[in-house]
């Protein structure tokens, strides 16, 4: 077998090439023309038109710098390039002969015959040779070694442009063995003399093949089909690779490189949430709208999509400086220019009553919190300072100043809470819906569980402790939550904001609950790794004020529907005026340090609130 060399071969060896081909086609054109047997007084212009041709093409051949690819990565444009610098040269031919006609009584200096025959075999001839140089050196590389078998799942133009792709690439040597597609009407048919098969003979495929990775190349392929392709794959240790969506496509090309493992956040998502996006542009649009937490991973996700309503300015609202600072720097990219960043804790009611006084916010998204249960549970004092205190400050200072909406973020930990900051997101809804009576402002919670991405979440905690080599630690077997994606949550916060009419408690459609330790075994499987063999999964017992299972309603409560069917809203009943009274004293009680004293007052304002695996327990009857 041929062996071409490594590197790339030297720009005047492609130019020599191309210039002996286009001589030899001219040879050609007057063997072609003359039926191989050329009349002696022909000679004379076949030297003449041998040297015209032959200089015209290598002027055009510089000028156009077609010897300077690279033949083992020749492309459509290359070829495209190849072929406007012959037809430019033939043209400059044509128009010679015209100049000639009239100029020398009816003589051509070039026979048209000659042109045609000449345009084509240079044509044939130099893209010919590029081409089966570019096989030979992708043959050559692929036989140094084993190749890797790769399975296409999508027999659809993402799924070809995927192998040409793989075919490309200089690097890993991939050979393509199947094409997989849903389409049981491309069964039996090739894609570039590879075969398509049906997806329900995948398994059979990996069982009976040696399958190194299987590539999902269809875009918006839904969470559940992904699923159970994964499930098959990893059942025989397969590797699971997806193509990017088109619009990160490099200038519109794919490359080798940016197909990437799949990740378990795209195993989580469910389909996507349609908005009424005329009617929250209606509601936003030339607002003044307080965010705060903006720094956050829900509050971030909020201003982004704030952004797209037009906005007259969104103030973000966040004392983590760092945070504020990558925020920052991220708008500063984009279009939108109407933000304002305060760094200020929404305890400090002075700060904020400037704020409010400063801006004039007409609606508020209240996203700031303190989340983490075990750390709330060792910090109760702060816990129930910033997320009731905080809210208390900003909803006083909303009624105050006359804003139209005020919305606030919560948690599915505030149903039936077990644990401090469940029990304080439960005291912070109690106090919004109090002050809901109040004034024209329309005060409106909405819950949600875990959401994939956010800082702090499991799923970071697992990936880094797997890129240490684990353990991963979960604390119980049984353990299961709710997931959700950041945008997901995001756009049902804006979509129930402007629903709301006041008072009502939203809460989302989080589909089926995920048990923890699965997530963890098929995270372990994903990074290519057998979970109990090569990483140990660990369980360390539920954490202070921590459930097994998180609830999205208490057992009291039921739901009346709304326009969407992804939200709904919870009955949770009357609250008792008297609350405002219990809650003034929860937050003096913060400046005793008698952490005791605290709960003790939170069980009565939330008597559903029964501690589990803490020392708090003592206060339940």
């Amino acid at each position: 077998m041929l062996h071409l060399p490594q590197k790339p071969f030297p720009r005047t060896i492609i130019l020599l090439l191309d210039f002996m081909v286009v001589l030899f086609a001219v040879v050609m054109s007057f063997l072609l023309r003359f039926n191989f047997d050329i009349p002696s007084y022909e000679f004379t212009w076949l030297y003449i038109d041998l040297l015209i041709i032959g200089f015209v093409r290598l002027v055009f051949f510089l000028v156009f710098g077609t010897h300077k690819g690279i033949i083992r990565y020749i492309s459509t444009s290359d070829a495209l390039r190849l072929m406007v610098n012959l037809l430019t040269g033939s043209l400059l031919f044509v128009l010679g002969n015209v100049v000639s006609y009239f100029a020398f009584d009816h003589q051509n200096i070039i026979p048209y015959s000659i042109i045609i025959i000449e345009l084509l075999s240079s044509s044939f001839l130099l893209l010919g040779y590029r081409v089966l140089l570019k096989v030979v050196f992708m043959e050559t590389r692929a036989s140094g070694g084993q190749k890797r078998h790769v399975i296409i799942f999508g027999a659809g133009e993402s799924g070809l442009i995927t192998k040409r792709s793989l075919d490309r690439d200089a690097g890993p040597k991939l050979k393509v063995l199947a094409f997989v597609d849903d389409d049981r009407k491309k069964t039996g048919k090739k894609l570039e003399d590879v075969p398509i098969q049906p997806a329900d003979k995948l398994d059979d495929l990996l069982q009976n093949n040696e399958v190194d990775q299987v590539i999902i190349s269809i875009q918006n392929l839904s969470a559940k089909r992904k699923n159970e392709i994964t499930d098959i794959c990893l059942k025989h240790e397969v590797k699971v690779l997806v193509v990017p969506p088109v619009s990160t496509w490099i200038n519109g090309q794919l490359s080798f490189r940016q197909i990437r493992e799949i990740n378990i956040e795209e195993l989580l998502e469910r389909e996507v949430i349609v908005i009424n996006n005329d009617k929250v542009g209606r509601d936003l649009a030339g607002k003044r709208i307080l965010v705060s937490g903006a720094a956050g991973s829900i509050g971030s996700e909020i201003v982004r999509q704030l952004m797209q309503f037009n906005p007259e300015q969104i103030i973000c609202v966040d004392q983590a400086e760092t945070a504020v600072f990558i925020l920052q720097n991220e708008l500063e990219q984009g279009i939108f220019k109407n933000y304002t960043f305060i760094i200020a804790d929404i305890c400090n009611e002075s700060a904020m009553q400037r704020l409010f006084d400063q801006y004039k916010p007409e609606i508020v998204f209240h996203a700031a919190a303190y989340k983490h249960v075990p750390v709330m549970e060792l910090n109760a004092a702060e816990a129930v300072r910033n997320n009731v205190g905080g809210t208390k400050v900003l909803a006083d200072l909303a009624v105050l100043s006359g804003v139209q909406k005020f919305v606030m973020v919560s948690t599915d930990k505030a149903v039936n809470p077990t644990n401090i900051m469940g029990a304080s997101k439960r005291i912070a809804e109690i106090y919004v819906d109090i002050k809901n009576a109040e004034g024209k402002t329309r005060f409106i919670t909405t819950r949600f569980g875990n959401v994939l991405g956010s800082n702090g979440s499991v799923i970071h905690l697992f990936r880094e402790q797997i890129q240490k080599g684990g353990p991963l630690t979960v604390t119980h077997p049984d353990v299961t939550r709710y997931f959700m994606t950041i945008p997901e949550a995001c756009q049902l916060v804006l979509e129930a904001g402007t629903m709301g009419e006041g008072g009502e408690i939203f809460i989302f459609d989080m589909g089926k609950s995920v048990k923890i330790a699965d997530l963890a075994e098929k995270m372990v499987q994903l990074s290519g790794l057998a979970p109990g063999k090569d990483i140990q999964i660990q369980y360390t017992g539920l954490r202070p004020g921590e459930k097994l299972f998180e609830e999205l309603l208490a057992t009291e409560e039921n739901t009346k529907p709304t326009y969407h069917n992804r939200i709904l809203i919870a009955d949770v009943g009357e609250n008792n005026p008297e609350n405002l009274k219990k809650i003034e004293e929860l937050l003096q009680i913060t400046n005793n340090e008698d952490d005791m004293a605290l709960v003790a007052v939170m069980k009565e304002i939330v008597p559903e609130f029964i501690s589990k695996n803490s020392k708090y327990q003592q206060l339940d009857k």
